[in-house]
C-alpha cells in the first residue's frame, strides 16, 4: 500500500507551450500551495476558498519575489480523482518557469510521484478499479477510435459492471453448495442437472468473455501483420495502398524490398502492425537471401499473414514456397492485378490449395481495389464478425489468462458434479473461478502486479 505522503508532478509535457500544469495530491496539499501562493485578490485566502474553484495569483519564493503568475485549482476530497486533496497549478508554458515551480514544491515537501501514481491512489482509495484505472492508459495509447471507444467503456465501468455481475452469480452457486455442506438437514440439495445447468450457463458467459477478450486486444494492441508474396506480386504497391502514401519502394525490378518496412495502420477500425516483406524466391544474392530470411522471421511472428499472388501468372513455383510457409497460420488470400484481363487464378482454384483456413478475396492495389472487402476479410479471420455488438470486449492479456483460469474451473466443477464427487471439491472450483475474476477488477490480484500494472504509466498520471 502507498504511504499518504504528499506527491506532485508535472501534468504536461515539458517544454514550450501555452499553459503547463503541475498536480499535487494528499495530505496537506492545500495548505503547501497556500504557503507559496498569493491571489491577486488580496482578501483571499486559498485556504478557505471552496472545493472545485480557480483563483489568479502569484507563486512567489521565500523572499517574496513572483516566480510566476498561475491560476490554482483546489479541489477537496473525496470528489477528486484520487480521492485525497488535489491542488493544480496552471504556470505559463516554458521550461524556466515550470521547473522553477516545481523546485519550490519539492523544497516545501512534496516527493515527485511515481509513474501511474495519481491514477493508483484513485484505485487504491476506491474511486476505480483496476480495470478502469487500466482504461486510463489504453485511452492515452489508443491507436484507434475503436480503440477510444473500448477504453472509454472500460474507464465509465461497463466492463466492471460486468465482470462484478457474473461474480454475484458465481457467489451464488457457492452459497448454494456451501449451505448444503454447513446445513444438511436444513437445506434441500439441489439436483444434479440443475446444478450442471446452472454452471453451463456461466461457461457460455464466460466463453463469449473470451471471444471479446481476443478482439478488444486486437483493437488495444493492434494485429501484428504481415505480407508475403512472391517479387513484384504487389506487396509494396498494396501497402502504399493502405497507408494512403508512397512508403514503400516500388520498380519492376525483382528483390527490391530486402528490409522489413514497419507500419502502422487502421483499416476499417483495425489496427494493424504491418510488415512488408522481401519477396519469397530462390535467391539469386547475399543481401537478397538475408531479406527473405528476415521475412519468415517475421511470418512466424506473425497474428495474421497477407498472402498475395498474381492472377495474371498462374500459381508459379515461387508462390508454391509461399503456400507452404501458410501452413499453421491464419489470414487472407489476396488475388492482386484483379483489374489486368488475363486472370490465370480464380479464388475457386487457390481455395483447393488453402482450403477453409484462408478467405481468397480479388483487389487490385494499384487500382485501390477491395479495402472494405479485405477488412471484413480480416473480421471473420479473428473471429470478430461472429461477436455480438454488446458483448464486452476486454482489452488485456491478463484478462484473458484470468478468464481461460475461470473457464478451466468450471469444466473441472462439472467433471466434479457428474462424478458425483463431495460438494467440497465443486465448492474449491466455483471459488477459484470467482477470485480468478477478481483479479481482472484487482481484488484478488498481488501487490507486486497491481505495482507492475502502473509502472506501464507516465509519471504525472
Amino acid at each position: 500500500m502507498r504511504e499518504k505522503d504528499l506527491i506532485a508532478a508535472l501534468g504536461t509535457a515539458l517544454g514550450e507551450a501555452a499553459i503547463s500544469m503541475i498536480r499535487l495530491s494528499g495530505e496537506g496539499a492545500v495548505e503547501l500551495v497556500a504557503s507559496i501562493f498569493k491571489p491577486r485578490n488580496k482578501d483571499l485566502d486559498l485556504l478557505k476558498v471552496a472545493s472545485h474553484t480557480v483563483t489568479l495569483g502569484y507563486i512567489c519564493d521565500d523572499q517574496g519575489d513572483i516566480i510566476d503568475e498561475v491560476l490554482v485549482c483546489v479541489m477537496r476530497a473525496p470528489r477528486t480523482y484520487t480521492r485525497e486533496d488535489v491542488v493544480e497549478i496552471f504556470c505559463h508554458g516554458g521550461i524556466l518557469p515550470v521547473r522553477s515551480v516545481m523546485d519550490l514544491v519539492l523544497q516545501k515537501g512534496a516527493r515527485i510521484a511515481e509513474p501511474g501514481e495519481f491514477t493508483k491512489c484513485a484505485f487504491l482509495n476506491g474511486r476505480i478499479d483496476l480495470a478502469q484505472a487500466e482504461a486510463v492508459l489504453d485511452l492515452i495509447r489508443a491507436r484507434s477510435s475503436k480503440g477510444a471507444e473500448l477504453a472509454c467503456n472500460q474507464l465509465t465501468g461497463k466492463i466492471s459492471a460486468g465482470i462484478g455481475k457474473l461474480r454475484e452469480e458465481l457467489k451464488r452457486v457457492l452459497a448454494q453448495i456451501e449451505a448444503e455442506i454447513d446445513f444438511p438437514e436444513d437445506v434441500d440439495p439441489l439436483p444434479k442437472e440443475e446444478r450442471l445447468r446452472r454452471i453451463a450457463v456461466l461457461q457460455e458467459r464466460v466463453d463469449l468473455l473470451l471471444k471479446g477478450a481476443t478482439l478488444g486486444r486486437i483493437y488495444r494492441e493492434g494485429l501484428q501483420t504481415v505480407l508475403v508474396g512472391k517479387p513484384n506480386v504487389g506487396k509494396s504497391t498494396l501497402l502504399n495502398m493502405l497507408l494512403g502514401e508512397e512508403r514503400a519502394l516500388v520498380t519492376d525490378i525483382p528483390g527490391t524490398t530486402r528490409d522489413l518496412i514497419e507500419e502502422m495502420l487502421v483499416l476499417e477500425g483495425i489496427p494493424l502492425r504491418i510488415v512488408d516483406t522481401a519477396g519469397i524466391r530462390e535467391s539469386m544474392g547475399l543481401v537478397e537471401s538475408l531479406g527473405i530470411e528476415r521475412a519468415k522471421d517475421a511470418l512466424e511472428q506473425a497474428d495474421l499473414v497477407l498472402a498475395l499472388f498474381d492472377v495474371t501468372t498462374g500459381i508459379t513455383d515461387d508462390d508454391l514456397v509461399v503456400l507452404h510457409l501458410l501452413h499453421g497460420k491464419k489470414g487472407v488470400v489476396l488475388l492482386n492485378k484483379a483489374d489486368l484481363p488475363q486472370k490465370q487464378i480464380d479464388p475457386q482454384t487457390m481455395m483447393e490449395h488453402v482450403g477453409d483456413q484462408f478467405p481468397v478475396i480479388e483487389i487490385s492495389s494499384k487500382l485501390g481495389w477491395g479495402q472494405k472487402e479485405l477488412a471484413d476479410a480480416i473480421l471473420n479471420v479473428i473471429g470478430a464478425g461472429h461477436i455480438a455488438g454488446e458483448t464486452v470486449l476486454l482489452t488485456r492479456k491478463r484478462h484473458q489468462v484470468a478468464l481461460e483460469k475461470v473457464k478451466d474451473r468450471l469444466v473441472s466443477a462439472q467433471i466434479a458434479i457428474n462424478g458425483n464427487l463431495p460438494l467440497e471439491f465443486i465448492a474449491v472450483d466455483i471459488w477459484d473461478a470467482w477470485s480468478a475474476l477478481g483479479e481482472i477488477i484487482g481484488e484478488t490480484l498481488p501487490d507486486e502486479i497491481i505495482s507492475s500494472i502502473f509502472s506501464e504509466f507516465c509519471v504525472g498520471k
